[in-house]
């Protein structure tokens, strides 16, 4: 039996749509990556005076957006950034298996203490920024160091642990100290890597025409995909801590007398 590839030979396919996919990786993660802030729920917002708070999202030391409230001013100040846009050098590219630093923590950009809450949020979409649920959003490795931040697993749907078998896209987390004004929390994320192994996950379909040739067709899953990395971050008063919590994030939690915060799963 006779074999044809269509257009290029099978070696070099491989070569050039492993190219493109780097390519694509490298364009739209840079331009697609964002950090959302919102604060908390409007319900409490009616039961408290906030005095000034606020919170600011930090990637690598640097703020990539921030929300702050002014009591005095009864104004919000915010700017939604740009997550990883500070991450590779001028020209370079996202490379499959290697990693990169993505330092995530969070500051407290107001006046006031505050107990903050992350959510994250990665996934794989098309070049219309269409979301790819086909495609696996644990390939996106994001790793938590697990300082001081607790996940909670019953809100958390992605693949976070070694031999974790969840793969969705949402991770929440809470700090589980109080952060002062001016305060930074230790690091939520250190390093992002797009798993090498992307680079395996191929289909392969044969078709024999009528002549007897057979064209054997090598498709990469991830071609032309990007990925997509997501942050919000809010943050609450820590009068009433318990009460506030559970009002702003729906969330049962335990106050130690030191201020320590543990969630009730």
């Amino acid at each position: 039996m006779k074999k044809k590839n269509k257009g290029l030979p099978a070696a070099l396919r491989t070569t050039a749509l492993f190219g493109l996919a780097i390519g694509c990786l490298g364009f739209s993660a840079v331009g697609s990556t964002r950090a959302a802030l919102t604060y908390y729920s409007e319900t409490y917002t009616a039961q408290i005076d906030v005095q000034s708070i606020g919170v600011t999202l930090l990637e690598n030391g640097v703020g990539t957006g921030y929300r702050d409230y002014t009591h005095a001013d009864n104004e919000w100040n915010e700017s939604a950034g740009a997550l990883l846009a500070n991450t590779l050098s001028e020209g370079e590219e996202w490379q499959p298996g290697r990693t990169y630093r993505a330092e995530l923590a969070v500051r407290n950009s107001g006046a006031i203490e505050e107990y903050v809450r992350i959510k994250l949020y990665k996934y794989w979409a098309d070049e219309d920024g269409n979301k790819r649920p086909d495609l696996s959003p644990s390939m996106i490795d994001l790793n938590l160091t697990g300082n001081r931040w607790i996940i909670d697993e019953r809100a958390t749907t992605a693949h976070i642990w070694e031999g974790d078998g969840r793969d969705g896209e949402r991770i929440v987390a809470y700090y589980d100290s109080i952060l002062a004004p001016g305060a930074d929390t230790e690091l939520f994320a250190d390093t992002i890597t797009i798993d090498g192994r992307i680079a395996d996950r191929v289909t392969e379909t044969r078709e024999t025409d009528a002549n007897g040739w057979t064209t054997v067709t090598t498709v990469y899953e991830y071609d032309g995909a990007m990925f997509v990395l997501e942050a919000e971050v809010d943050a609450v008063q820590t009068h009433n801590a318990a009460d506030a919590i559970r009002s702003a994030w729906g969330v049962e939690v335990t106050v130690e007398e030191d201020g320590t915060l543990g969630l009730v799963q």
